[in-house]
C-alpha cells in the first residue's frame, strides 16, 4: 500500500467514480490509476468498489471505512510537509483557494497581489465556484482554504476566522426613477420590480428570500448569476434592479446608481474557514494575515493548535477596509 494509491482511490471517489476525471485531477493516465486500485484491492483482499461492466457503480461498505482512513493519513502526511518545509523556511509552494466569484474578483486581488510580493516562488491557484461548493471543496482536501460569506453564525465545517463584514446593495441605472427617489427604498418597492441577484437569492434559506418572507412578500426574482459583473451587465442592459454585494461596486461603474440596503438586509461576514487539525505553510499564514490584518498570524497558529476559532478582535467592515485603501494610496 502506497500514499499514491491512496491518493488515486480518494480521487476516484471525490470524482464521482469518475475514472477519467479522477485521472486528469491527479494528473494520471486513466490505465496507470485503473492498475493501481486494482493492485490496492488485491492486497486487501476484498473490492473497493462495486463494479457495473467497465465503470464503477458505488462504494462498498468496506471501501467506505478504507476512505475515511486514507484521508486521514494523507492529510497527516501533508501536515508532516508542512512542518519539514517551515523548518526548512521554504518559501516556495502553492496556495489553493476556493471561493465565490465576488470575492475573487473584488476582495482577494489586493491580498494575493501582495502575497506575490512576499513570496513570488508561491503560485496561488482560485477555484471560484458556487456558494454551496465552496466549503466542499475545502472538505474533499482540493483547497487549502475557503473563503465564503454567512449571515448569522459561521460555517459548521473547519475553523472558521472572520475576515470582514459587509452589506448588500440595491444597483440601478441613473435614469431609472429609484436613483432620484429621495426616501429609502423599501421592500415593498423591491417587490414590485423584477430583480437580478446571486444564484443563492434562489434558495429558501437565502437571507434576502428570509427577508421577503419575514414582510409576507414574494421578490420577482427575473434572472440570477454567479457573477457580480454579470448582475451589473443585465442591470445596464434593463432586465431589472440589481442587489449584489457592495464590494462588487467599482468607482468605475459611474452609469450606475448604488443604493443604501443595510435597512433591507441582515450584514453578511466573509469568512476565512479552514480545514481542521491542519498545519499551515508560512506562506498561508502570511496570506490570511494581509486578507484580514485582525487576524495575526501567531493566534491563528494557536486556533489552529487549540481546533477552534477562539475570540477575535473588532472585525472590520468592508467600508472601513475601503477607505483605509484610499487613504494608503493617497
Amino acid at each position: 500500500m502506497t500514499l499514491t494509491q491512496l491518493r488515486y482511490l480518494i480521487a476516484i471517489a471525490d470524482s464521482g467514480l469518475n475514472i477519467t476525471l479522477a485521472a486528469e485531477r491527479v494528473h494520471a493516465t486513466q490505465p496507470g490509476l485503473s492498475k493501481q486500485l486494482r493492485q490496492l484491492e488485491d492486497e486487501l483482499g476484498f473490492q473497493l468498489f462495486v463494479r457495473k461492466g467497465k465503470s464503477l457503480d458505488s462504494v462498498t461498505p468496506a471501501g467506505a471505512q478504507v476512505l475515511e482512513r486514507a484521508r486521514t493519513i494523507l492529510a497527516e502526511a501533508g501536515n508532516i510537509r508542512s512542518i519539514a518545509a517551515n523548518l526548512r523556511n521554504e518559501a516556495h509552494g502553492e496556495l489553493r483557494i476556493a471561493t465565490t466569484h465576488t470575492q475573487a474578483r473584488f476582495a482577494l486581488p489586493a491580498a494575493i497581489g501582495a502575497l506575490n510580493a512576499d513570496y513570488p516562488q508561491v503560485s496561488v491557484h482560485l477555484q471560484p465556484v458556487r456558494d454551496a461548493e465552496v466549503l466542499a471543496q475545502l472538505e474533499a482536501g482540493r483547497v487549502d482554504l475557503a473563503v465564503v460569506s454567512s449571515t448569522g453564525a459561521p460555517p459548521a465545517n473547519g475553523i472558521a476566522l472572520p475576515a470582514y463584514h459587509w452589506q448588500r446593495v440595491i444597483v440601478v441605472p441613473r435614469n431609472h426613477p429609484l436613483a432620484k427617489h429621495k426616501q429609502p427604498v423599501t421592500l415593498e418597492q423591491l417587490a414590485a420590480l423584477p430583480l437580478i441577484s446571486y444564484d443563492s437569492s434562489q434558495k429558501a434559506e437565502s437571507s434576502l428570500r428570509r427577508a421577503f418572507d419575514a414582510a409576507d412578500l414574494t421578490p420577482q426574482i427575473a434572472m440570477t448569476a454567479s457573477d457580480a459583473d454579470l448582475i451589473k451587465t443585465y442591470v445596464r442592459a434593463g432586465l431589472g434592479i440589481g442587489v449584489l454585494a457592495e464590494m462588487a461596486m467599482l468607482p468605475t461603474d459611474t452609469d450606475l446608481q448604488v443604493l443604501p440596503a443595510d435597512h433591507l438586509f441582515p450584514s453578511c461576514t466573509t469568512w476565512i474557514v479552514l480545514r481542521r487539525e491542519r498545519v499551515l505553510r508560512a506562506y498561508v499564514l502570511e496570506f490570511i494575515s494581509l486578507f484580514a490584518p485582525h487576524l495575526h498570524r501567531r493566534e491563528v497558529a494557536r486556533a489552529l493548535a487549540a481546533d477552534a476559532a477562539g475570540d477575535w478582535p473588532a472585525v472590520p467592515h468592508w467600508r472601513e477596509r475601503s477607505q483605509a485603501a484610499l487613504t494608503d494610496a493617497a
